[in-house]
């Protein structure tokens, strides 16, 4: 009811400024989009109960082999206020160029109705067969340019992977005047500037990894800032018609950065994408940490994969408080047609998802999107779609113990047959959640698929192939997601060289560490080679605080977008404080469980069961609160505090290694309400804070919960 209200309430402001005044203006509860009646060049944003106006320039084009500006005759609504299930109203604004009016640009605006980000994106259309240039051999699109009046500007990097936590991390640099006076650039995707009274807020929507930049933030001299782009955004020569930029973000408020990233974090949780499932923080199981731990001790990573194997896990899982299931690599007889391997189960997976139905548990599986086995009808199909590098295909390579596969270009017309796959395989087997592994960003360069042709040459394609990929990903998710709107999309970004940024997030989410680092990372032995008898290459999967350490150092991420986007997978081996540990960590947000469960003790499977079941009373007030952080990884003490400002309900937690005393007040008001683990006193000060005093004994976490019952 509340969006209907908002639809109204955004008519008549059109309707009402078009009759009073020279300009055009949609609105919601914190800004105001707006533009001249005449010749328009740029989009003014302007916050409410500020004085500030913002303009955001149109793009400028090489059409032609010339650097064309867009200034248009008029700019009219085409599209007014379509109610999207993001909560989101979406509208669509065209006018056609001055100089050249066989040219129309059309801007997309989403508009929340109670946040202050506008998310908005470019299309061209053109009926003279213009072309895009690159006249000096490059890029040449600015695509808006916005004034900063501040002294510096923040980079806000969510890419950079740091080789020591074997992860990504977000990181943040403030580039000053001697950036400025340079005439500087850097990567993003987010761009943070503080003015007297405002701070604001610029990003772009695609992804790679840091420092491979395919779009990128231009400072100037006259205190404009400016995002171009710097390759494969298109194709030399490419047609007019028919072009359309990533989405881009923009956002204000009258307060700080924190009361920015509030904002920003609310907008990534509950705004950026329409296939909501990716936003509620379910918890997940996954079968290869198992997996693993069996090829560890000398057998294969599918010698247990099995029905009753299956079966048991399932009733240990439903037991602990796990409510997806996830069946990892080697539950299929091939890539590409992946169909169920009836050697290891014989019906079909039905007894499968009979057992999880009867729980209420949700499946889920584990694909590389990019192979096909070479007896695959998927690869008969798609032999054109193949990837390959200067004419030279890989040679087949086994899968995970099954049957050898070949590259298949996710930027060519394979992207709709695997589309239909997963269509298929949500509505026979039931899947809700699809776990995607293995996609470098970078592998194809062939002339005769969607990323370039002859006319271009083979580095232009590999960049071209790169800059789609994640583009091509998102397609296969929304065609998926339109037929099962259920269904939750999780890339793996485990490892570097992977695309990781903004564009993914607005469909699916992360699942950003599996064991986190590796013996070779800190040059105990060559890559990829164990020190251990096992051949396990991974270092930290024993029981105990050392795994924590380094999985939970991505938790800051939470800042700008919220944990539960970032699955990791945390273990269930005893003894006790070595599970309070691991508990203490996944609720947080990153919800994710894996390990040998069957081996787990009923006291553990009962201790996982009780935590957990007063976690989901307050999970989503968790999933909405951002993260307070006192300490670092591996310190004493270490706390993490996720209060919702608006009901008091939320949890802290509080990790040491060594023994002590320590004492925490909340930074929110809190529920007066609560549970925790032992060793813990709570108590209130006359504002309503919690005042928390936990003593140590030996390495462990105190948890504690607001508004539990």
């Amino acid at each position: 009811m509340k969006y209907l209200l908002f639809f109204i309430f955004l008519v008549q402001c059109l309707i009402s400024n078009s009759q009073q005044k020279e300009i055009r203006v949609v609105e919601n509860n914190k800004y105001l989009i707006s533009w001249p009646k005449g010749d328009v060049t740029a989009l003014t944003y302007t916050l409410k109960g500020s004085k500030k106006n913002l303009n955001i320039s149109f793009p400028e084009f090489e059409i032609n082999g010339e650097k064309m500006p867009t200034v248009l005759e008029r700019l009219k609504i085409t599209k007014a206020g379509m109610l999207l299930s993001n909560g989101c109203s979406e509208f669509e604004l065209s006018g056609k160029f001055i100089n050249n009016p066989s040219i129309t640009l059309t801007v997309i605006l989403q508009i929340p109705i109670d946040n202050s980000v506008l998310r908005f994106k470019y299309c061209l259309s053109d009926s003279k067969n213009l072309k895009l240039t690159k006249k000096s051999g490059f890029d040449n699109i600015t695509y808006l340019t916005f004034s900063n009046t501040s002294s510096s500007i923040k980079e806000i990097r969510i890419s950079e992977f740091n080789h020591r936590l074997h992860a990504n991390h977000r990181t943040e640099y403030i580039l000053d005047d001697r950036f400025i006076e340079n005439e500087g650039s850097f990567m993003g995707p987010i761009a943070v500037f503080q003015e007297t009274e405002n701070t604001f807020l610029v990003a772009y929507e695609h992804g790679s990894q840091f420092p491979d930049r395919f779009l990128e933030f231009s400072l100037n001299k006259n205190k404009t800032v400016a995002i171009v782009s710097k390759k494969a955004n298109y194709l030399t020569n490419q047609l007019v018609n028919g072009f359309s930029s990533v989405w881009f973000q923009f956002a204000g408020t009258t307060g700080g950065e924190d009361e920015l990233s509030n904002e920003y974090r609310n907008f990534i949780l509950n705004h950026m994408t329409q296939n909501g499932e990716s936003r509620k923080p379910y918890i997940f199981y996954n079968t290869w940490g198992r997996q693993e731990r069996v090829q560890w001790r000398g057998d294969k990573y599918l010698s247990s994969m099995n029905l009753k194997w299956t079966l048991d896990e399932i009733d240990k899982a439903h037991s602990m408080g796990i409510e997806v299931f996830v069946i990892d690599a080697g539950w299929f007889i091939k890539t590409g047609d992946w169909e169920v391997n009836r050697d290891f189960f014989p019906d079909d997976l039905k007894e499968v998802r009979s057992r999880l139905k009867s729980y209420g548990m949700k499946l889920g599986l584990w694909f590389n999107p990019t192979v096909a086995a070479v007896t695959s009808d998927m690869y008969q199909k798609n032999l054109a779609n193949l990837m390959s590098m200067d004419g030279t295909y890989r040679e087949p390579y086994e899968i995970w113990e099954t049957e050898k596969s070949v590259n298949m270009c996710l930027v060519s017309p394979y992207w709709e047959d695997f589309a239909e796959v997963l269509i298929r395989l949500t509505k026979e087997l039931g899947v809700s959640y699809f776990k995607w592994d293995a996609i470098g960003q970078y592998g194809c360069n062939d002339s005769n698929h969607l990323h370039g042709t002859e006319e271009h040459s083979a580095e232009e394609r590999t960049q071209r192939y790169a800059f789609l990929q994640p583009e091509y990903m998102a397609k296969i998710v929304d065609r998926v997601c339109k037929v099962a709107p259920q269904v939750i999309f999780d890339f793996d970004i485990t490892e570097d060289g992977r695309c990781v940024g903004l564009q993914f997030l607005s469909v699916g989410k992360y699942f950003i560490i599996n064991n986190g680092p590796y013996y070779h990372n800190f040059d105990l032995v060559p890559e990829w080679k164990s020190v251990l008898p096992s051949g396990n290459p991974n270092i930290f999967v024993q029981p105990g605080p050392a795994r924590g350490w380094f999985v939970r150092s991505i938790l800051d991420y939470d800042k700008w977008i919220p944990s539960v986007l970032f699955l990791t997978h945390y273990q269930p081996d005893e003894p006790r404080n070595s599970q309070i540990i691991n508990l203490g960590s996944l609720i947080l947000g990153q919800n994710g469980v894996w390990g040998e469960i069957l081996k787990t003790s009923d006291q553990g499977v009962l201790l996982f069961d009780s935590v957990l079941t007063k976690y989901k009373q307050i999970r989503n007030d968790i999933t909405q609160a951002k993260m307070v952080m006192t300490g670092e990884p591996g310190g004493s003490p270490e706390i993490y505090e996720k209060i919702n400002p608006i009901t008091g309900k939320g949890c802290v937690v509080i990790f040491a290694n060594e023994k002590g005393k320590h004492s925490y007040i909340t930074a929110s008001k809190v529920n007066p309400s609560y549970w925790h683990n032992e060793q813990v006193e709570i108590r209130f000060d006359k504002v309503g804070r919690g005042i928390i005093d936990v003593e140590f004994t030996s390495p462990s976490a105190k948890i504690i919960f607001f508004g539990v019952k």
